[in-house]
């Protein structure tokens, strides 16, 4: 198994899926953009999460981006490959592939829609740890999807299973941090995954982050985590002050929109959505177009 402490450590991109015109994954553009990733300082790659609109993409289409993401990263950089399904079945079913495919970690997310008691979620995701000996994370985001892992879970199921080894924290509550530290030490790589609280989160203890605004922002990204880790709490701050407002574009319902549409206005992707999702109107474009052009003039004094 790799070094879990090597996977679940810096800035990792919740990379957002491209699309061509006539609604196809664009490849190419996938291949590309991963690797800008990976150049800018970025410590591995996680595919097919709520950002990169997993819920919308058929499984031959999931494993195709991980071909083309192990491929392209050629292990220089880990995949991480995230475990998203309605069934218990599916879920570990993609999980056994993402592995065979390559990937060095997966994330395991609760079964969309439907949002059991802690049994049945921990029946969920004991059997997709179960069927990997890769190294995992436990994706809790009770705000998105209803299910809310607490610490006291969280230790259970790592009592259970040896490869679950790291969180994706996005309960927004900072102080989840202290308290999974306090019942499981050292033994759990804790990632940040609501991107305008990071700084407060390494400060409590947090190893990482899975970020949404690195797709459009990747080098201020890594030196804000950076600055972060290192203690630079002044430089940290003063950068964490500019990045702010864009950051917030990471913690709304259109998340995915505002963060392609950045991507697009900067010039490191397209806005293209996969249905029921839709391109941002006008005065939604406006806004983002604004906030860019601010940081833009702030960022070169």
């Amino acid at each position: 198994m790799p070094d879990t402490n090597t996977i679940w450590s810096g800035v990792i991109p919740a990379l957002t899926t491209p699309f061509l015109p006539d609604g196809n994954v664009d490849h190419a553009f996938l291949s590309k953009h991963a690797a800008l990733m990976i150049q800018s300082g970025c410590k591995g790659i996680v595919a097919l999460g709520s950002l990169g609109e997993g819920a919308t993409l058929t499984n031959a289409e999931k494993f195709d981006i991980l071909r083309t993401l192990i491929r392209t990263l050629d292990g220089k950089a880990p995949v991480i490959g995230s475990v998203s399904s309605l069934s218990t079945h599916d879920a570990v079913e993609i999980a056994k592939t993402a592995e065979s495919l390559g990937c060095k970690g997966l994330m395991v997310l609760p079964p969309y829609v439907y949002t059991g008691d802690w049994r049945e979620m921990k029946a969920h995701i004991s059997a997709i740890l179960s069927a990997t000996s890769l190294t995992c994370m436990l994706y809790n985001n009770p705000i998105a999807y209803k299910t809310d892992f607490l610490p006291d879970q969280v230790a259970e199921l790592m009592g259970e299973h040896s490869n679950l080894n790291a969180i994706k924290e996005s309960s927004a509550d900072v102080r989840r941090i202290a308290a999974l530290r306090s019942l499981v030490g050292g033994k759990l790589n804790i990632l940040v995954g609501v991107d305008d609280l990071i700084v407060e989160s390494i400060y409590a203890g947090a190893t990482g982050w899975i970020a949404g605004l690195v797709n459009a922002y990747p080098r201020e990204s890594v030196e804000l985590f950076n600055l972060a880790s290192q203690g630079k709490k002044e430089d940290a701050a003063k950068l964490y002050h500019w990045f702010l407002p864009l950051l917030r574009l990471d913690t709304v319902p259109k998340f995915v929109q505002l963060i392609k549409y950045a991507q697009e206005v900067v010039g490191l992707g397209s806005a293209r959505m996969r249905p029921p999702r839709l391109e941002l109107s006008d005065e939604e474009k406006e806004e983002v177009q604004v906030l860019v052009k601010v940081a833009s003039a702030e960022r070169s004094h």
